[in-house]
């Protein structure tokens, strides 16, 4: 495991992180400045996960043909215009502009991962993948804070905060990250690789291992992302909770989740089987939400938000972890861009989705709904990717665990 690269890599994703949360929480009251309903705010924030849906898959597959280095340049500069966009914005289409672009060329998660798993090795891929999700983790319980105090003084000045750090970021690759995919490597790729197609996806979604995987993420991630997008308009209907109570709240999430990312994640991997720690977070998650579902104080919310932050922290690394391992080298880059594209369909759904039970069925419908589809999903984990043929021959290529739940 190559640690110079491997930090390199989660400083530049914090920092990109903190710069996305500066702005993400102010899209409502921007867009409200310009006479936007709630439907076109909900568009509005929609819009950036539907380009990433169509963009991080080709900058996924560009990294995997021309180099993490460049692909990351690429796409950290039209961050950095999406952002100064944002700052001059003076009518509601720049808005919706900027947050296209940024959407577009935001592939620079899933080019992160790739670069992670480049630097790794098999044993020690899930801590890596893990550090990246605690960087996410930091810069969102950072990012939201300095974003609200700063917007006292006009909701430019974040998105110009944010332009500045991107700035900085592109500096750091310039400069300071070094290229992960050697020359060797790169030889090996295809000429040509399928660029981003509904053809595309529906072939990864037949391969045997990886297409279980993906399906997975898609019906995990659903729940996740209506639990994230409507918490705060729940919180208030609910609770009458205001938005400094709400913060601290999804700070505390926030928090559990770098926790386990960033510290235990490779105790886990150490000791249990990945397809056997992906079903065990899929029935946590599920008895979760139902608690939330069910809350009948904030206390209880309070309690029950740490099982969701400790599976779903889980999820998202093994998940991506076990994605890397099931593909051929070549083809990293370009799973985990269709991985990126499936989550960015969810949370491009879940606003719409999450807020019409809410507004229709009641504040406990949204934790009903997510709780019934991970039930479903349970089942399918359990019989489809556990124990899976697949999964044995990446625990016999990885260090094999003394103790833990055996098949």
């Amino acid at each position: 495991m190559d640690k110079k690269r491997l930090f390199s890599v989660i400083f530049v994703v914090f920092v990109d992180l903190l710069g996305f949360g500066l702005i993400l929480p102010l899209l409502p009251y921007y867009a409200s400045t310009f006479g936007a309903s709630d439907f076109v705010t909900g568009l509005l924030v929609a819009s950036y996960a539907a380009m990433q849906l169509v963009g991080a898959p080709v900058l996924g597959r560009l990294s995997d043909r021309f180099g993490r280095r460049p692909i990351l340049l690429v796409s950290i500069f039209g961050t950095f215009l999406g952002f100064l966009l944002l700052g001059f914005a003076n009518s509601l289409w720049m808005l919706f502009a900027s947050r296209i672009l940024d959407g577009f060329t935001g592939g620079n998660l899933s080019v992160a991962q790739a670069y992670i798993s480049d630097v790794t090795d098999e044993k020690n891929r899930s801590m890596g993948l893990g550090m990246i999700g605690a960087a996410f983790g930091i810069g969102f319980i950072i990012g939201p804070a300095a974003g609200g105090f700063l917007s006292q003084w006009g909701y430019a000045v974040p998105a110009f905060l944010a332009a500045g750090l991107a700035l900085i970021n592109l500096g750091l690759i310039a400069f300071w990250l070094p290229e992960s995919l050697t020359p060797e490597k790169r030889a090996a790729m295809p000429e040509k690789q399928p660029g981003f197609t509904l053809s595309a996806l529906l072939n990864a979604l037949k391969r045997p291992f990886s297409g279980s995987l993906l399906i997975t993420r898609f019906f995990f991630g659903l729940p996740f992302a209506i639990f994230q997008t409507i918490f705060s308009l729940y919180a208030l209907k609910k609770f009458e909770l205001g938005a400094q109570e709400t913060g601290l709240i999804l700070a505390y999430v926030g928090v559990l989740s770098v926790i386990v990312q960033g510290f235990l994640i490779g105790q886990l991997t150490r000791r249990f089987r990945e397809d056997a720690l992906i079903a065990f977070s899929v029935v946590v998650m599920a008895i979760s939400l139902l608690g939330w579902a069910l809350s009948p104080s904030v206390v209880w919310l309070i309690i029950i938000l740490a099982p969701t932050a400790v599976s779903g922290g889980i999820l998202n690394t093994i998940l991506a972890s076990t994605l890397t391992k099931a593909v051929e080298p070549q083809e990293i880059g370009g799973i985990l861009g269709l991985s990126a594209s499936v989550e960015s369909l969810t949370r491009a759904i879940a606003p719409t989705l999450g807020g019409a039970l809410l507004g229709w069925a009641g504040t406990s419908a949204p934790g009903f709904f997510s709780a019934a589809m991970l039930a479903v999903l349970s089942v399918y984990v359990w019989r489809v990717i556990y124990g899976h043929p697949i999964a044995a021959e990446i625990r016999a290529k990885s260090a094999p665990a003394p103790t833990g739940i055996s098949h």
